[in-house]
């Protein structure tokens, strides 16, 4: 498992996690689109903002893989911000490659990338 190296590991001051430490030893936990509500607490929504945000200032444009970032975390992007790149894609697998789809991810969390742009 690649360990993506000098990735926020949770977004600060809550237990919003964005990395995995270690493998699960019990197996790979599958990426799932998961459907985001409109009545999805705000937290819910910032950590979502925060996690694109932390994607975009550390891979932009390129495929990368999936590595150590957190499944959980990951799924509420997954299917819409965050596409599969490798084809055939494996949900279960630490080496499955991503992408972010820019233009659905600028309408999404547009401040995510106003806030990029900045640094």
């Amino acid at each position: 498992m690649l360990k993506h190296r000098g990735f926020p590991g949770r977004l600060s001051g809550t237990d919003f996690h964005f990395v995995i430490r270690r493998a699960n030893p019990k197996g790979v936990t599958a990426l799932k689109q998961l459907e985001r509500y409109r009545d999805r607490r705000p937290a819910d929504k910032r950590a979502d903002a925060a996690f694109m945000q932390a994607l975009w200032q550390h891979f932009g444009t390129e495929p990368f893989e999936r590595g150590n970032l957190d499944a959980g975390r990951l799924s509420w992007l997954f299917g819409r911000e965050v596409k599969p790149y490798d084809d055939p894609f494996d949900p279960a697998s630490y080496d499955s490659l991503l992408i972010i789809d820019e233009a659905v991810a600028r309408v999404s969390f547009p401040e995510a990338f106003e806030e990029a742009e900045e640094w």
